[in-house]
Protein backbone atom coordinates (compact mmCIF):
# COMPACT_ATOMS: atom_id res chain seq x y z
CA UNK A 1 0.00 0.00 0.00
CA UNK A 2 1.30 3.75 -0.77
CA UNK A 3 1.99 6.23 1.51
CA UNK A 4 -1.02 8.13 -0.54
CA UNK A 5 -3.41 4.76 -0.23
CA UNK A 6 -2.57 4.92 3.50
CA UNK A 7 -3.67 8.63 3.94
CA UNK A 8 -7.00 7.97 2.27
CA UNK A 9 -8.02 5.14 4.39
CA UNK A 10 -6.34 5.60 7.84
CA UNK A 11 -9.19 8.38 9.49
CA UNK A 12 -11.46 5.31 8.72
CA UNK A 13 -9.99 3.21 10.85
CA UNK A 14 -11.26 2.90 14.72
CA UNK A 15 -9.83 4.15 17.27
CA UNK A 16 -8.39 1.33 19.46
CA UNK A 17 -10.11 0.85 23.26
CA UNK A 18 -6.67 0.88 25.01
CA UNK A 19 -5.72 3.70 23.24
CA UNK A 20 -8.93 5.96 24.57
CA UNK A 21 -8.63 4.86 27.72
CA UNK A 22 -11.58 1.93 27.99
CA UNK A 23 -9.24 -0.84 28.73
CA UNK A 24 -7.91 -3.95 26.54
CA UNK A 25 -4.80 -4.63 24.90
CA UNK A 26 -2.41 -2.68 22.61
CA UNK A 27 -3.10 -4.82 19.14
CA UNK A 28 -0.15 -6.87 18.14
CA UNK A 29 -0.46 -6.00 14.86
CA UNK A 30 -0.19 -2.55 12.57
CA UNK A 31 -3.75 -1.87 10.49
CA UNK A 32 -1.60 -1.17 7.12
CA UNK A 33 -0.34 -4.77 7.51
CA UNK A 34 -3.57 -5.92 7.77
CA UNK A 35 -5.05 -4.00 5.25
CA UNK A 36 -1.66 -4.72 3.09
CA UNK A 37 -3.04 -8.72 4.03
CA UNK A 38 -6.44 -8.53 2.30
CA UNK A 39 -5.08 -6.67 -0.62
CA UNK A 40 -3.26 -9.43 -1.37
CA UNK A 41 -5.56 -12.34 -0.41
CA UNK A 42 -7.70 -10.32 -2.76
CA UNK A 43 -5.54 -9.52 -5.35
CA UNK A 44 -4.25 -12.81 -5.85
CA UNK A 45 -7.63 -14.93 -5.24
CA UNK A 46 -5.90 -17.31 -2.43
CA UNK A 47 -7.85 -18.87 0.60
CA UNK A 48 -7.43 -17.35 4.15
CA UNK A 49 -5.05 -20.20 5.22
CA UNK A 50 -2.61 -20.03 2.47
CA UNK A 51 -1.94 -16.25 3.47
CA UNK A 52 2.41 -15.93 3.64
CA UNK A 53 4.19 -15.98 6.54
CA UNK A 54 5.45 -12.19 5.63
CA UNK A 55 1.75 -11.43 6.74
CA UNK A 56 0.59 -11.58 10.27
CA UNK A 57 -1.29 -15.11 10.86
CA UNK A 58 -4.31 -15.86 8.57
CA UNK A 59 -6.99 -15.89 11.55
CA UNK A 60 -6.14 -12.56 12.66
CA UNK A 61 -6.15 -11.30 9.42
CA UNK A 62 -9.73 -12.76 9.11
CA UNK A 63 -10.93 -11.71 12.21
CA UNK A 64 -10.31 -7.69 11.61
CA UNK A 65 -11.51 -8.10 7.87
CA UNK A 66 -14.53 -9.12 9.72
CA UNK A 67 -14.58 -6.66 12.24
CA UNK A 68 -14.23 -4.24 9.60
CA UNK A 69 -17.02 -5.90 7.19
CA UNK A 70 -19.71 -5.70 9.72
CA UNK A 71 -19.15 -1.79 10.63
CA UNK A 72 -18.78 -1.40 6.76
CA UNK A 73 -15.40 -0.16 6.40
CA UNK A 74 -14.44 -2.45 3.87
CA UNK A 75 -16.64 -1.08 1.35
CA UNK A 76 -15.42 2.33 2.14
CA UNK A 77 -12.10 1.41 2.11
CA UNK A 78 -12.47 0.78 -1.65
CA UNK A 79 -15.02 3.43 -2.34
CA UNK A 80 -11.79 5.75 -0.94
CA UNK A 81 -9.30 4.48 -3.15
CA UNK A 82 -11.33 3.84 -6.01
CA UNK A 83 -12.33 7.60 -5.92
CA UNK A 84 -8.35 8.87 -6.45
CA UNK A 85 -7.87 9.62 -9.44
CA UNK A 86 -5.12 11.08 -10.83
CA UNK A 87 -5.54 12.77 -14.24
CA UNK A 88 -2.39 13.37 -16.43
CA UNK A 89 -1.69 13.75 -19.71
CA UNK A 90 -1.89 10.67 -20.84
CA UNK A 91 -5.16 9.84 -19.02
CA UNK A 92 -6.87 8.41 -16.14
CA UNK A 93 -4.73 6.49 -13.57
CA UNK A 94 -6.61 4.68 -10.44
CA UNK A 95 -5.51 3.64 -7.64
CA UNK A 96 -5.98 -0.69 -7.34
CA UNK A 97 -7.64 -2.00 -4.16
Amino acid sequence: MSDAEWAAVRPLLPVPAWLQGRGGQPEGYCHRQLLDAIRYLVAGGISWRAMPADFPGWGRVYAFFHRWREHGLITEFHDRLRGRVVVRRTGLMFWRF
